[in-house]
């Protein structure tokens, strides 16, 4: 049985067809990118037709390649925190608000929890822009008319394709209003939202599977009979595809944005572990919570250097930046889209200093990426006191995979730890893959990345570290 993988992500839309074991077939992907509509007052929309319309185009693509042939599983890895207004056929009624977007305030007058440290140990979350407690009354307001519901993106895609399209407790917990013990709507959340349960999504069990609907199966007909699965929030599929699944090893993951992250098995009505004042919690599945930070800042620095400050392309790159120190470069403060939560920076508090006529376009984007190094460094700190000692790290995802000087700067940044690096893309897809099969614990190639302060090792140079179990 081949699996179908799905990445809803932020700038692009892929599908890629995975072995048995979960990992990507020769030549099976197709990819659409996405447009994200920002501007300086803090929006970030996309345009939910239009990126339906998208996935369809990539499933268009494996099928005439002959890609769909055996596929009995469809898994889907979706960005966290989206949400749309529907009316009562499900229609949008405006743009996905995405995580990148830091309009929403609370109303005028508006109180928050009851008990502020209460509410973030049983969602996780905060009363923040970031969440359907802000977004939901704030969408309201906006909307061209009084929304019948509120679906994530995910749930809006694939509503448009499948017999039934509930909300993953992985999705919901990114929402801010799910209870993390009980897998229920959260009551204080909802009347933070002004929101009964009626206008939310149902939500998934344990187990869940869809189908298509049969004008979809027509035309997709090698999907007829695929089980789709339950879709996993970006970064808990992350953290799974880079092996990252037990508490002695956290991952970080730069694509777009970035993040650390750390899963420990919590199985529904356990009790769950302490959570510093800092960092989020949401849930990998019904029986796994993942802990960590989020950042706005990632692999879109490096897009936006590349566009305005006209970057030497390629191995000039690469030279450039061997030539700074690891962790080196201009004084930057990353954070061009704001914070993510706790945080409240809006969009446009990135700031570069020590600035002379010498400073070039690659010492200011080796400030950039340097800048997400220490940001991650901060935190992963705060992540190590919720299991007691230092913690090894996996690097994953397209930006670090792309460049070897960012890798060798978080290992010099993060040291002492061991730093790891698995090379793969596609993690969040892969990993999704994984969630659905119910094989978090497989094991996945690392390499090892050796820091400045450490003697020249005896392996040979490129060799990969053997397998480490997870």
């Amino acid at each position: 049985m081949n699996i179908l993988a799905l990445d809803l992500g932020t700038s692009s839309v892929r599908g890629l067809v995975l072995d048995p074991d979960a990992v990507p077939r020769p030549g099976a992907l197709a990819r659409r990118k996405v447009r994200v509509a920002v501007d300086d007052d803090g929006a970030g929309t996309l345009d939910a037709p239009t990126y339906l319309a998208c996935l369809a185009e990539c499933l268009d693509e494996l099928a005439v390649g002959g890609h769909l042939r055996d596929v009995g599983l469809v898994a889907t890895s979706a960005q966290w925190h989206s949400v749309l207004p529907v009316d009562r056929a499900g229609e949008p009624l405006g743009p996905v608000l995405t995580w990148l977007d830091t309009r929403p305030e609370p109303p005028a007058g508006a109180t928050g929890p009851a008990d502020e440290a209460a509410f973030h140990r049983r969602t996780g979350t905060w009363w923040h822009r970031c969440y359907w407690s802000v977004r939901l009354p704030w969408l309201r307001e906006r909307a061209s008319a009084p929304p019948a519901r509120f679906v994530g993106l995910a749930e809006y895609v694939l509503g448009g394709l499948l017999d039934a399209a509930p909300m993953s407790v992985s999705q919901a917990s990114g929402t801010g209003l799910l209870d993390l013990r009980t897998l229920a709507w959260d009551a204080e959340a909802c009347e933070l939202a002004a929101t009964g349960p009626g206008q939310l999504p149902e939500l998934a069990g344990d187990g869940w599977r869809g189908r298509l609907r049969p004008e979809h199966a027509r035309r997709w007909p090698q999907l007829a009979d695929a089980a789709w699965a339950a879709p996993v929030g970006d970064g808990a599929a992350s953290n799974v595809g880079s092996g990252a699944v037990d508490p002695g090893r956290a991952a970080v993951t730069v694509g777009t944005s970035s993040a650390v992250r750390l899963v420990q098995a919590v199985p529904a009505g356990a009790e769950l572990p302490p959570l510093p004042g800092r960092l989020w919690r949401y849930r990998v599945d019904h029986d796994h919570v993942v802990t960590g930070a989020a950042y706005s800042s990632g692999g879109n620095l490096f897009a936006w250097a590349d566009r305005e400050l006209r970057l030497p392309r390629g191995a000039a790159l690469d030279a450039a930046l061997a030539r700074i120190p690891r962790g080196g470069g201009v004084a930057a403060d990353p954070h061009f889209g704001g914070d993510r939560p706790p945080g409240h920076a809006p969009a446009g508090s990135g700031a570069l200093g020590g600035l002379s006529f010498g400073t070039g376009a690659v010492d200011i984007l080796a400030g950039l990426m340097s800048g997400v190094c220490r940001l991650v460094a901060a935190d992963l700190v705060e992540l190590e006191s919720t299991v007691g000692g230092p913690v090894e790290v996996v690097l994953g995802g397209g930006a670090v995979e792309a460049s070897a000087w960012w890798r060798e700067s978080f290992a010099d940044v993060l040291a002492p730890r061991r730093v790891y690096h698995h090379p793969d893309p596609e993690v969040g897809a892969t990993g999704a893959a994984r969630v659905a099969l119910g094989r978090l614990d497989a094991a996945v190639p690392l390499v090892a990345i050796g820091r400045t302060d450490e003697p020249p090792s005896p392996t040979p140079s490129g060799q990969r570290h053997p397998r480490y179990p997870s």
